[in-house]
C-alpha cells in the first residue's frame, strides 16, 4: 500500500506512448531528449555532466540512490540534465562520504523525475526506434492532458543544429596554479567535466580554462604548451565559431580534443558528422586501439560520430574504434601532434583503462617539436 501513496507522474514521448509511474525530485514537469545511461554507478557525475544538458536520463540499471550525494562527486557547479528515469530510487543513502540523499539534491537544483516505471521496456524503445523526445509531468492525468504532453514533447526544440556552448562554458577564464614547474595547458571549455582538469593535472600540466568563444589570439597571448578542447553538449555542426578557432590553431600547439572536442576537430578540417540512432551512453564500451591492439572498456557520452572518411586529404588517421557499432573512437593527424577521442579517458563515471592518454599528451606538450601526432606504440602501451 506505501507504494500506491507516491505522487503520480507520467512520461509521454513524442510516438504517443505513456509510461505511468511516480514523482520524486523537484515537483512539475521537464521536456527534453531521452537518452539511456548503462552504468551500474556514478549517477551523480552523470546528472552533472555539462555534456547532458537538454537530455532527459534513463538508467538502465533499477535501483539508483543507494550511496547518496557528495560534493565530491560533482562533475560541474551544478546539474545539467533536465530529468531523471529511474526503475526504483532509494530515499535513503548509506555512504560516510554522502552529504545530502538524492531526492534532496534533485528537488534543491530543480531536476524533475519519475521511478515505477519499466525502464527495460523504454531502453528498447530507444534503441529500436532512436533518440525520442519527451515530457516528464508530476500530477494526475487524464486523456486530454496527455495528449497534450505528447504534442509538447513533439514540438519541443531539438539539440540538432543548436550551439549549445553558452549556455554550460565558464564566463570568464579561471586558472588552477600548482606551484610547480609544470606546462601550462589551455582548455577550451565547451562543457568540460571537473575530472577532465584534474586528470591533466595529475599527467602534469597547469590548466587554465578559458571560454567557449575565446578567439585563437586571446588564447596564444596566455603562452599554453598545449591545447585541450573539451567535451560538451549538443550537435558539434552548431557552434561554427569553434570550428574557426580549432583550425586557425591545428598545428600550433599539441592538442587533445575529447568527445565534442574530437567532433570539432574533424569538422574544422572539413570533416563530417552525424547522428547516432540512440548514442552512447555508459561505462562499459568496448574499444579497439588500433596501435596496439589492446581493448579498452570505455566511459561513453555523445549522440554524433566523426565520418573519417569525409576528411579531406586523409588529414587524419583512426586510431581507436568502438567494437560494438564500428563508429570512430579516436583519430590522430598525419602531420601534427594533434589527437583526440570520442568517449571520456577520465572516467567519473566508468573504468580507467583509457587514463594514460592524458600521460600521451603530456609527453606531447614535452617533446612537442611539429612531429607527427601518430603515437609510438610503446609510449601509447604504458599505463
Amino acid at each position: 500500500m506505501a507504494l500506491l501513496s507516491k505522487p503520480p507522474a507520467v512520461l509521454a514521448l513524442e510516438d504517443g506512448t505513456v509510461y505511468y509511474g511516480y514523482a520524486f525530485g523537484a515537483h512539475g514537469k521537464s521536456v527534453g531528449e531521452i537518452v539511456f545511461n548503462t552504468s551500474m554507478t556514478g549517477y551523480q557525475e552523470i546528472l552533472t555532466d555539462p555534456s547532458y544538458h537538454g537530455q532527459i536520463v534513463t538508467m538502465t540499471y533499477p535501483h539508483i540512490g543507494n550511496y547518496g550525494v557528495s560534493v565530491y562527486d560533482m562533475e560541474s557547479n551544478k546539474p545539467f540534465a533536465r530529468g531523471f528515469i529511474v526503475r526504483e530510487f532509494s530515499r535513503m543513502a548509506s555512504n560516510h562520504r554522502a552529504n545530502q540523499d538524492l531526492p534532496a539534491f534533485m528537488e534543491q537544483h530543480g531536476i524533475v523525475g519519475i521511478e515505477g516505471i519499466d525502464t527495460r521496456a523504454l531502453t528498447r524503445r530507444l534503441r529500436t526506434g532512436g533518440v525520442v523526445k519527451g515530457v516528464i509531468y508530476h500530477g494526475e492525468t487524464d486523456d486530454e492532458l496527455e495528449a497534450g504532453l505528447v504534442q509538447e514533447a513533439r514540438e519541443h526544440t531539438d539539440i540538432d543544429g543548436r550551439d549549445m556552448t553558452p549556455e554550460v562554458t565558464t564566463p570568464l577564464p579561471y586558472a588552477r596554479p600548482t606551484f610547480k614547474d609544470n606546462p601550462r595547458v589551455a582548455v577550451i571549455d565547451f562543457g568540460t567535466k571537473h575530472s577532465i582538469v584534474y586528470k591533466l593535472e595529475q599527467a602534469g600540466a597547469e590548466v587554465i580554462v578559458v571560454p567557449a568563444q575565446t578567439t585563437p589570439a586571446q588564447i596564444m597571448a596566455l603562452d599554453p604548451y598545449g591545447l585541450v578542447i573539451s567535451n560538451g553538449p549538443g550537435d558539434p555542426d552548431g557552434p561554427k565559431y569553434a570550428h574557426d578557432t580549432v583550425w586557425q590553431l591545428l598545428g600550433l600547439l599539441p592538442t587533445f580534443g575529447i568527445c565534442l572536442g574530437h567532433q570539432l576537430l574533424g569538422l574544422a578540417v572539413g570533416g563530417r558528422t552525424y547522428k547516432l540512432k540512440h548514442g552512447h551512453h555508459g561505462a562499459n564500451t568496448p574499444v579497439k586501439n588500433l596501435v596496439t591492439g589492446a581493448v579498452e572498456i570505455t566511459s561513453q557520452n555523445h549522440n554524433y560520430a566523426v565520418d573519417i572518411d569525409s576528411i579531406p586529404n586523409k588529414q587524419f588517421v583512426a586510431t581507436h574504434v568502438n567494437l560494438n557499432d564500428g563508429t570512430l573512437e579516436g583519430m590522430a593527424h598525419a602531420r601534427y601532434p594533434v589527437f583526440s577521442i570520442q568517449y571520456h579517458p577520465e572516467a567519473s563515471p566508468g573504468p580507467h583503462d583509457a587514463s594514460y592518454l592524458f600521460r600521451r599528451f603530456i609527453d606531447e606538450v614535452n617533446a612537442f617539436e611539429g612531429a607527427s601526432a601518430l603515437p609510438a606504440a610503446a609510449s601509447v602501451a604504458v599505463r
